[in-house]
């Protein structure tokens, strides 16, 4: 079964920059799309980015238009959020989501059509 692992969380200054990772140990991200989620305390769970499974079409919410970039490499079967510019309210715990979708070209923003999700990796945004 697919197990997907996050990294690259912290504690970082307003203003500052952090780049999450999503992997896939011993398996291939090829036909999947995946999302990243975030959660902050008290709050559900939201949509931040998430890229395609076929073409790398992305979708980004507006809170993060502009600051955030998901991408993918594939030589290193990892998809990343790149995090710039942030903002004490990005902090949360941050979920990276898949789902086998090989072909498909539209993105996907909610939560319920993933099947597998990581842990999660904590991101704190804070002077």
């Amino acid at each position: 079964q697919l197990q997907l692992v996050e990294s690259g969380g912290g504690l970082v200054q307003p203003g500052g920059s952090l780049r999450l990772s999503c992997t896939a140990p011993g398996f291939t991200l090829d036909g999947y799309g995946i999302g990243w989620f975030r959660q902050a305390p008290g709050k559900e769970r939201e949509g931040v980015s998430a890229i395609s499974s076929t073409e790398g079409n992305t979708f980004y919410a507006d809170s993060v238009k502009g600051r955030f970039t998901i991408f993918r490499d594939n030589t290193k079967n990892t998809v990343y959020l790149q995090m710039n510019s942030l903002k004490p309210e990005d902090t949360g715990v941050y979920y990276c989501a898949g789902r086998y979708s090989p072909g498909l070209r539209i993105v996907i923003m909610t939560p319920d059509p993933y099947d597998y999700w990581g842990h999660g990796t904590q991101v704190t945004v804070s002077s």
